[in-house]
């Protein structure tokens, strides 16, 4: 029994789904424990590819269990759409997906508060209501996913919730109030939603480690979008570094074993904010173009840019990183120089260079089948950071993972 903790270390879109569902094994349980609706972890297995937002990827495995810890939060229609999905794609979610009782709700009110006060800030956030929605956690005035049960009982309570978001609409973001009643209506048609999956998850995970089963926990976006640790404000609104799973799912870090960083063999983020060795060329349209850096959220276009070995090297010691894998380093294939940022001067990112392998690495099952120069980068990067890199993603496909 092994329990490994996978985490982005970047802004998000490392292929954190991918690497989930190639570690998942028929007894694995995969939890999420962090975020919402906005994380996009694309799934390739047999030629079709799936999108998750908020079911973790260990779903397409049909003989593992998936657990959705209170650390998320949740937004009942978008939760709905996922399962319906996943059930047209001939995938079983019944008795497989356990959601914690204790999950805050995402309220139409909080995505429209999100979408109004970006148009002000500009921060780049997804517009899905998470931030919001984080924000009446913090105010101990969530309403939970197992208030779904018996929202009469609630009533008022809502109700007060939502006369606030108006407030804050319509005096603050000069944006259009919503109706409380068509929201608190729309509500209670998801009450079987939470009959079927809502759970005490904290029992469950400790059951499922007691009675030795590997466990995943899946984080979502990435170790730069932290709260605390990124590069704030531009950020997400939950904890997506190591400490996150503790909060998030009520597992304490004595029981996690391993914790595998995931980093693309360069650099991508969506949205505003820093971004040092970021590239304004035809080599970053090549990067976006063969590495369809696209947000599997949003759609929008990714930018792109050099490897930053000096930024991972801090996100690894903020996290215990113990293994690492690198992802994408396919995309990289044609180009005749490759950069890495080692250092600073001052603002000014101080690069490596490296010599392009210019061959294709799509078919490569082994480091050894690596060209040279591709060996001679995973090996700079594994030595620069001080950690082992165990796998290598050559292509979205489950066996275009080379395992060292």
């Amino acid at each position: 029994m092994t329990t490994t903790l996978v985490l982005g270390l970047q802004w998000g879109d490392e292929g954190k789904g991918k690497i989930v569902d190639a570690l998942t094994k028929d007894s694995s349980i995969v939890c999420r424990f962090q975020g919402g609706h906005n994380a996009g972890h694309t799934i390739k297995v047999d030629g079709e590819s799936h999108v998750l937002h908020l079911v973790p990827s260990g779903i397409i495995n049909p003989k593992s269990k998936c657990i959705i810890g209170n650390g998320v939060v949740i937004s009942p229609q978008a939760l709905e759409e996922e399962i319906q999905m996943l059930k047209n794609a001939g995938i079983s979610v019944e008795n497989r997906l356990f959601i914690s009782g204790k999950c805050p709700l995402i309220l139409p009110t909080h995505i429209a508060i999100d979408q109004a006060r970006d148009k002000q800030e500009n921060i780049g956030t997804t517009g899905r209501g998470i931030g919001p929605a984080y924000e009446d956690k913090v105010g101990r005035r969530s309403i939970k996913f197992s208030d779904l049960l018996d929202l009469v009982s609630i009533e008022e309570k809502l109700f007060n919730i939502l006369d606030f978001h108006n407030k804050v609409l319509t005096k603050l973001l000069n944006a259009e109030e919503l109706d409380p009643k068509i929201i608190f209506t729309d509500l209670k048609k998801f009450r079987d939603l939470a009959k079927s999956y809502s759970y005490n998850t904290n029992e469950l995970v400790e059951d499922f480690y007691k009675n030795g089963n590997d466990i995943i926990f899946e984080g979502a976006q990435g170790s730069m979008l932290d709260i605390d640790h990124g590069t704030y404000p531009y950020v997400t609104s939950s904890n997506t570094t190591a400490g996150g799973v503790s909060s998030g799912l009520g597992v304490g870090p004595k029981f996690i074993d391993n914790i595998l960083g995931i980093s693309k063999a360069y650099t991508t983020r969506v949205g505003e904010g820093p971004f040092p060795t970021e590239l304004f060329d035809s080599t970053a349209e090549e990067i976006s173009r063969i590495g369809n850096e696209f947000g599997a959220t949003t759609g929008r276009p990714r930018r792109c840019g050099w490897l930053d070995l000096k930024a991972l090297r801090e996100v690894i010691f903020i996290n215990s990183v113990t293994t690492l894998c690198i992802t994408k380093l396919d995309v990289l294939d044609n180009l005749e120089t490759i950069n890495a940022c080692i250092d600073y001067d001052q603002s000014t990112p101080v690069y490596k260079s490296f010599t392009g392998w210019q061959s294709s690495t799509v078919n490569c099952n082994k480091f050894s089948d690596l060209p040279k120069c591709a060996q001679e980068y995973i090996l700079y990067i594994e030595d620069f950071l001080g950690v082992p890199v165990n796998i290598i993603s050559v292509g979205p496909s489950r066996n275009q993972t080379i395992y060292r």
